[in-house]
């Protein structure tokens, strides 16, 4: 059965979640990443893609992710078209790299950045990885170099992180350096461990 040892890691934009992944992959946590799934699933969906979205989203057999986002950021039409298309894909791919993870018996990450607005998969623990909104609205204007109502407009698509902290089985809180991201990555690994034992 699929999903019995797995862990769903999120998080919102510009909270560190790929940061946080990296050092709990250190530690020794397997983790299967969606948004790499997603990647992959897009450039070999391009035919598909480009009958719903037209030529100039796909270029020499690549997706054109900046384009697709183009057409689906404003669009809650085209975003589910999109979404009908690539989600029933990604869950099988998932689905199947967990059901192989979970003969480990040990605990691994999920890496959905959307898990608790997509109520996808049945995945009974979550970790967040936890940044005060102010400072999710800094980072991402400074990563983006973008101003602050861009930077309010692509935070406020996704569920506010404080509701998420609160959803969340563990926590990691990434409000301070990189040192202290590293030490909470260490604590949330011991805990994982001790819960699944």
């Amino acid at each position: 059965m699929a999903f019995q040892y797995a862990v769903a890691l999120t998080g919102s934009i510009a909270t560190g979640k790929s940061t946080a992944a990296g050092f709990l992959s250190d530690l020794g946590f397997d983790i299967i990443d969606a948004d790499t799934i997603a990647h992959r699933i897009l450039d070999e969906q391009h035919e598909a893609l480009t009958l719903l979205f037209g030529e100039e989203v796909v270029k020499e057999g690549k997706v054109n992710r900046k384009a697709i986002g183009a057409i689906v950021f404003d669009s809650e039409s085209q975003r589910k078209l999109l979404e009908d298309l690539l989600h029933p894909l990604i869950y099988e791919r998932i689905e199947g790299m967990s059901t192989l993870l979970d003969e480990k018996k040990k605990p691994y990450l999920v890496d959905i950045p959307l898990f608790f607005e997509g109520h996808r998969y049945p995945i009974t623990k979550s970790l967040v990885v936890y940044t005060p909104e102010l400072l999710q609205h800094q980072r991402l204007m400074h990563r983006d170099n973008s101003d602050f109502e861009v930077a309010k407009k692509r935070i406020d698509l996704q569920i506010p992180i404080e509701e998420k902290r609160k959803k969340a089985d563990y926590v990691i809180d990434n409000s301070g350096t990189l040192l202290q991201l590293e030490h909470e990555c260490n604590r949330i690994h011991e805990q994982i461990i001790k819960d699944f034992m």
